[in-house]
Order: C-alpha cells, then sequence, then structure tokens
C-alpha cells in the first residue's frame, strides 16, 4: 500500500486538527494511476449499471439533487427561523424581512432570496438531540446514530449520496454520477460521512479538489499526464489488455472485473470530451458568473448546476467554517451574503433553464446553535473573544429544501417562542432522507447488505414530508 496526503484541515472546536489520508494498493490500481485518474476518483466516478444490477433502479425518476453542505453547524435563529419577539441574548443581531411569500420571513441578510422563496420551503422542526459535530454529521448524513460521535469518529453507514450512486450512477454516460466540489468532507475527514463506507469506495464521492473559482481551474484527474497522448495512452491501455487476458483466474472475480470497468471509465473520461465540458464553467457567461457570486460557492454552485445538466445525479458543495462560538457578527457578514448570493442565483439558473423540476436543492449542516447567545468570552471575560457567538445545538434545527417536485412557499413546521425545540410536526434526519428519495424515485423502504451480509434498512423511518411533495 502506499500513501496520499490530502491536505490539512483548520481546527474544529474539540482541538483536533484533522488530516486525511488516501491509501491504495500500489499493484491493483496500476493501470488506473497510468491513466493519470487517482484510483479514489476512478471508483467514485464509477455508475452502479456496469458492475451490479439494483432492483428497482428502473423505477427512478429523471431527477437529481443539489446538497449544499454548511460544516460545522449554521444556526437556524440567524439564518431561517429568526425570533424577533424573544428577548436580546435570543433573538441575536438581524432582524428578519418579509418575502415573495406572505408571512414566510428570513434573515435581513438574504435579500435575494426573499425574492425567490416561492421556490424553496424550509422545514423549521428538524432535530437530532445531539451537539457533537461527529454524532450530528453521520445523522444528517446517513440517518443513522449507531454510536458514531467524537468518541467513535469512523463512520458506520452509507452516505445519502453515496446509497443515490449506487441505485441510480449516473445519468448520462462519461459524467460521474456522484461528484463532491471541492471534496467530499464532513468535520474535518474526507470523505468522512460522504462515503460509501461498506458499500464500497466504488460510491465515494468523485472531488474536484479545487474550487471552479481558483485560477486556471481543472480536474487534475482528468488531464494527461505530461508527455503522454492520446495515442500512446491507446496503446498502453492495449498492453494492459494484453496482460488481463493472461490472468483468466483472476477475471472470474468480481473485484478483477470491477476493476476492468473502472480502467474503462477512467479512459472514457480522459480520452472523451463529454467530462471535460461538464466541468468547463469557463463556457459560462461572465455576467451569469457575477451574479452567482466570483467566490468559491458561488462558482461552486454554479458548477453543481451545469454537472446536474449534463447527467449527475447527486452533487455536494461543502462550504466550511460554520463554527461560530464567539464572534458570529463578523461570521455571519461574511458567508450569509455569499451563500444569499449562490441559493438565489442556482434556483434562477435552474428555472430559467427548466431545470427546477428536475433538480432537489438542499442546505443544511450537521446541527444547529444554540438559541440563548453567550456572552463572547469564551470561558473568559465577556466580549474578549469577540461579540457573542452560539454553541451548539441539534434539539431544533433548519432544513431548505426546494425543486424536484418540492413545492416551494412552505414553512414546514416550526419551533417554540424561544427556538429551541420543534414545537409541531417535527422531522427527523430519516424524514428528509426519505423526502429526498421519494424525488428520486428510489424506495424509502429499500435495505441493503451490511458488511456482515445481514439485509438492512437504509431508514429506521422511511416516511416522507408528504405535505411537501407535489
Amino acid at each position: 500500500m502506499f500513501q496520499l496526503g490530502l491536505g490539512t484541515t483548520e481546527k474544529y472546536c474539540d482541538g483536533v486538527s484533522r488530516r486525511s489520508f488516501l491509501q491504495i494498493g500500489a499493484t491493483g490500481f496500476a493501470g488506473l494511476c497510468g491513466l493519470g485518474l487517482s484510483a479514489n476518483q476512478a471508483i467514485g466516478s464509477s455508475t452502479n449499471s456496469s458492475v451490479e444490477k439494483i432492483p428497482g433502479a428502473e423505477k427512478t425518476k429523471d431527477t437529481s439533487v443539489i446538497l449544499i453542505w454548511l460544516d460545522g453547524g449554521p444556526s437556524h435563529m440567524d439564518l431561517y427561523d429568526l425570533k424577533p419577539e424573544a428577548p436580546a441574548e435570543y433573538r441575536g443581531i438581524w432582524k428578519p424581512i418579509p418575502t415573495k411569500v406572505p408571512g414566510y420571513q428570513i434573515s435581513e441578510l438574504f435579500p435575494r432570496q426573499a425574492k425567490h422563496t416561492d421556490k424553496f420551503s424550509i422545514v423549521r422542526s428538524l432535530y437530532h438531540n445531539t451537539g457533537d459535530h461527529f454524532a450530528g454529521a453521520h445523522r444528517m448524513l446517513t440517518s443513522k446514530d449507531m454510536g458514531v460521535g467524537g468518541a467513535s469518529i469512523p463512520g458506520k453507514f452509507p452516505s445519502l449520496g453515496a446509497i443515490v450512486h449506487r441505485q441510480i450512477g449516473s445519468r448520462q454516460p462519461n459524467v460521474p454520477g456522484y461528484v463532491a466540489i471541492p471534496y467530499g468532507m464532513s468535520v474535518g475527514i474526507r470523505p468522512g460521512y460522504f462515503g460509501g463506507n461498506f458499500l464500497g469506495a466504488q460510491h465515494d464521492p468523485f472531488e474536484t479538489i479545487q474550487t471552479p473559482n481558483s485560477a486556471n481551474f481543472q480536474i487534475r484527474n482528468l488531464n494527461l499526464a505530461q508527455g503522454l497522448t492520446l495515442g500512446k495512452l491507446e496503446d498502453r491501455r492495449s498492453l494492459l489488455k494484453h496482460f488481463d487476458s493472461q490472468r483468466k483466474t483472476l477475471d472470474r472475480l468480481n473485484t478483477t472485473q470491477a476493476m476492468d470497468h473502472f480502467s474503462q471509465e477512467a479512459f472514457d473520461y480522459i480520452a472523451g470530451p463529454r467530462t471535460r465540458d461538464a466541468f468547463d464553467v469557463s463556457r459560462e457567461d461572465p455576467k451569469l458568473r457575477d451574479r452567482y457570486g466570483r467566490h468559491d460557492w458561488g462558482q461552486s454552485a454554479l458548477l453543481a448546476r451545469r454537472l446536474v445538466e449534463f447527467g449527475c445525479s447527486f452533487v455536494t458543495i461543502h462550504l466550511g467554517g460554520w463554527d461560530h462560538h464567539w464572534n458570529l457578527k463578523s461570521g455571519m457578514e461574511n458567508y450569509l451574503p455569499k451563500v444569499d448570493s449562490m441559493v438565489a442565483s442556482l434556483f434562477e439558473d435552474l428555472e430559467s433553464r427548466g431545470l427546477l423540476e428536475k433538480t432537489l436543492v438542499v442546505l443544511c449542516g450537521e446541527f444547529s446553535r444554540t438559541p440563548r447567545m453567550n456572552d463572547g468570552g469564551n470561558g473568559g471575560a465577556p466580549m474578549s473573544m469577540g461579540t457573542p457567538g452560539r454553541d451548539h445545538w441539534g434539539n431544533s434545527m433548519f432544513c431548505l429544501m426546494g425543486g424536484g417536485g418540492v413545492k416551494g412557499g412552505m414553512l414546514y413546521g416550526s419551533t417554540d417562542r424561544l427556538g429551541q425545540n420543534p414545537k409541531d410536526r417535527p422531522v427527523t434526519p430519516c424524514n428528509i432522507h426519505a423526502t429526498v428519495y421519494e424525488v428520486l424515485g428510489i424506495d424509502p423502504k429499500l435495505q441493503i447488505t451490511d458488511f456482515t451480509g445481514r439485509p438492512t434498512n437504509i431508514l429506521d423511518d422511511p416516511t416522507p414530508i408528504s405535505d411537501l411533495l407535489g
């Protein structure tokens, strides 16, 4: 085995600085590496149809999902569930504003989204009751508890995106079915709870690594190594096929057949123009790019729209840095205008292209923040760490959902007057996942086989939020 360092991440509030590594079997993946494609990404790009036939997959709808992941935990009280009548230490700094839909209010830092609330709904009664980053992320991304938390970090169940990838793969040939921009990461670990887990690394997301806002943005793994032409690549592939023909015994193994599939797909990605076109945001109108925002988050949302248009089934965008225990004011005034431009532009763009009914947009994080603000001291003198902030809170959260057949203009459920707990129509991560599966045409009662060979329900509660479905 050899190991590739995948970079460091900033420390979260638990004080741990995490570094992710990709371990690859040098011999088993030599063919893929020779194609200039990392083994992890070659596997993650695979569609299920060439490897295994999944019962019921043929009933899926022609829909896709864009998941915008606010890593670190965004506050419901400062974004989509403001409490202007609550005491000052609860209601926070910003005021709610009216929107296109009467009675539907959101943060004053979201003026552009306010014009599009008819296109998306907010679930205000989401909860899972944990303030642990790892436990919350695992529950939101896999729907499962399974004892995952700060004391037991590794994921124990496939992510929502991985299951979608297994069931559907890509909508179009030569385009990855499951893509993460710039990477699939939760609480500093990659692919973390975005991965395939016991379904296998072939269901991990294909990572862009860079954001499309980067200068000379390109997907490194789609480029030929220096001095390697397509002709030479074809010769090399022919040579590998010759060697493979001498290994008839190994060819009968499922693993070897899968690797043959991944090698073919890797070659198709590099040799064909379709994948390159899908990731080429430079083809977009500069004025449209300006509307999304000339920052990492805005350009990532534009790339996500481009990818679902080309046939990706599940795209996730990582927006990190939401762990605001103090200095909430500067953090929100930096982040929320960027979220506003990217979300509003995404809904505008999807609608203008006739893609809104085929694309579900979901925006959420692993948990929320405490309804009551702290004193900004973090254990020291009040305000010594800057303005007040909010701590971890999983008892009341939000989830934005719109498009793909999900009704817009609704505020589903509510929290009590202080925003501490659901007041009516409580919703769990299972119900969010079940709603996503319904949009995609995947049975929420689906069972998959775990690492012990036992059939396991993908959801403990397969009940979708029926009021949101058309």
